[in-house]
This record gives C-alpha cells, sequence and structure tokens, in this order.
C-alpha cells in the first residue's frame, strides 16, 4: 500500500482574511480558493493505495467548498463562496480553473455543498441519466449501501422522481435507510438479496440496480434485475467487480455499465445544470444532506480508515482551517 499524502499548509494566514500572503500564485484561467472543507470520497482511498495509480508524490482529494481568495474572473470575483472538483484538495488552498468552479446559493451551508459536489452530482447522475431509462416511475430500483453517503442521497433523488426503492446496508443501518425513504430495506450481511428482491417485487426484479460496493455484491446485483432491467456499477468499496460474460445477460436480456462522473458532467453547461438541480434539492429540502463526522485537515490517515471500515452513515469531511 501506498504512503498517504494527506495535505499541504503552502502559507499561513488568518483565517478570517480571504486574501493570503501566498507564494503560490494562480495561473490564468485559474483562481485561487481558501477550502473552508475538502470532502472524503472513496475513489481517493484508491489514489492513495494505487488502485487507480498517480504521479506521486501527490495532494490527495477531489473535491472541496471555499472562499475565492484570488481571481481575476468577473464571475468568480473575491469573497464568492464557491464548491468544485478538481484534485488536490486535501489543503488550505487550491488553484482552481475557473471552469471547475460552481457558485453556492446563498442559502444552501457550505458544508452541504462540499458534500454535494462529488456524491451528489454522482447521486444525480446515476438516478436520472446512467440507466439510459431503462427504468420509469413507479418501477423498483435497488440501491446498495444505501446508509452511506452516495447512497442516501441516491434514494432520496430516485424517490423524488417515482421510483420505488430496495435499499441495502448493514443491519445496524437500516434506520437511516428507511429514515432516507426506502420502501424496502434489505440487511445484506444477513439476507438472500435476490431473494427478498423476487419477494418484494413479486418475482419481476429491479428495473435498474446501483451498485457502487462491487465485488461482494456484484452477482446478487445481476441476479435480481427484471427482464431488461440494467445494472449500474460505479465503485469498488468491497473490490473491482469481476468480467461479466455477455451470456449472463441473455437469461432477461439485461443490460450493465460501468459510468463515471467526468462522463456526465462533460461540458459548462451539464455541470451547471446538475449542479443547479442538486443545489436546488438540497436547498429546498427535498434532498437532506447528512454530514457524519468532520476530521481535521491533519486527520486525513483517521479519515480513510473510517470510510474503509464501512463506519460512515452520512458524509465524511475534512475541515481544511484546522
Amino acid at each position: 500500500m501506498l504512503p498517504y499524502f494527506p495535505f499541504v499548509r503552502s502559507y499561513s494566514s488568518p483565517h478570517h482574511n480571504p486574501s493570503p500572503p501566498c507564494r503560490c500564485h494562480p495561473l490564468p484561467g485559474q483562481v485561487l480558493v481558501e477550502n473552508h472543507y475538502s470532502g472524503i470520497n472513496f475513489i481517493d482511498t484508491y489514489h492513495r493505495s494505487g488502485l487507480y495509480a498517480r504521479e506521486l508524490p501527490f495532494v490527495a482529494g477531489q473535491e472541496a467548498g471555499g472562499i475565492v481568495a484570488q481571481s481575476d474572473d468577473p464571475a468568480f470575483p473575491v469573497g464568492t463562496a464557491v464548491a468544485y472538483s478538481t484534485l488536490g484538495t486535501y489543503s488550505e488552498y487550491t488553484a482552481v480553473p475557473s471552469a471547475k468552479l460552481l457558485t453556492v446559493p446563498d442559502h444552501l451551508p457550505l458544508d452541504q455543498a462540499t458534500s454535494l459536489v462529488v456524491q451528489g452530482l454522482t447521486a444525480h447522475y446515476l438516478t436520472t441519466d446512467a440507466h439510459a431509462n431503462l427504468i420509469a416511475p413507479g418501477q423498483w430500483m435497488l440501491i446498495h449501501a444505501a446508509a452511506g453517503g452516495t447512497g442516501q442521497l441516491a434514494v432520496q433523488m430516485a424517490k423524488a422522481q417515482g421510483y420505488k426503492v430496495i435499499g441495502t446496508c448493514s443491519a445496524s443501518k437500516m434506520p437511516i435507510a428507511k429514515a432516507c425513504g426506502c420502501d424496502a430495506v434489505v440487511d445484506y450481511n444477513a439476507e438472500d438479496v435476490v431473494a427478498r428482491v423476487m419477494e418484494i417485487t413479486d418475482g419481476v426484479g429491479v428495473h435498474c440496480a446501483l451498485d457502487g460496493v462491487g465485488k461482494s455484491t456484484a452477482d446478487s446485483s445481476l441476479d435480481s434485475l427484471a427482464q431488461r432491467g440494467i445494472c449500474v456499477f460505479f465503485g469498488n468499496a468491497s473490490g473491482p467487480v469481476e468480467p461479466v460474460s455477455p451470456l449472463r445477460l441473455i437469461g432477461k436480456s439485461t443490460f450493465v455499465t460501468r459510468p463515471k462522473l467526468l462522463d456526465y458532467t462533460k461540458d459548462r453547461e451539464e455541470l451547471d445544470r446538475r449542479a443547479k438541480e442538486t443545489f436546488e434539492w438540497a436547498a429546498n429540502g427535498t434532498v437532506k444532506v447528512s454530514v457524519d463526522r468532520v476530521f481535521g485537515l491533519g486527520e486525513a490517515k483517521e479519515a480513510h480508515d473510517y470510510i474503509e471500515g464501512g463506519k460512515t452513515t452520512g458524509k465524511l469531511l475534512l475541515n481544511c482551517r484546522e
């Protein structure tokens, strides 16, 4: 396993001062953001472990929110609250391309906005587009790890769009999944997921399975599908999914896809549209953002241990000013 490269402290300034005496100036097309929070996502552990290789040394993290500290861009003047996704966010300050910045609405707290940049936009594209419209309102969607950060958001967004939801999680987290709106919850450690899905759906199965767990749940996701249903693999929390033979899909003419967020925020228009709806859902209460724990910037290792240990009951953040 590769070592942690959790954060950098490039300069020191009073936290109330948005214009630090910085020795690292943004390049043309960038603005300097004083990070208040950096989001912890499972993909950060893949970068750290080498599963998704990155050139060493590197600063971990790919999501943050804060206040613009230096800018020549009139769209993002100094003092603007922003959230963004780019590499290297476990830090006090980040030089961010303007094209990556999202203005945070006044009525949305910065910790919630930060929590939505990766997991929120991921849940949005998973429930709105990744299923390729192979599920219709009123049909069943299976969401694994429904009590986790992305899972909680996906459940709420799926319900907002009229889908019926079966969530899976451990027994101790079932109340969380139910509180998010799951119509049924299955303990994937103690119950036969496929049998329960077929019981709940009267033998039809689900028209979409969202699986961010990976290796340990892949078979149950595929076997729970209805005729012409789709399985969306989007994470590897338990390990990478083994290759799927096309012959495995012939029984019910099912589909498999393995998308990523970058391809569903392919240009500024799509990024803004997806972020606008996600932020609006959070601001008006359609989606409730649950922040589980906030670690200090120097506690990145402990945060990774926490998320890898399956302890999360919501979003994890680093406080970049501690």
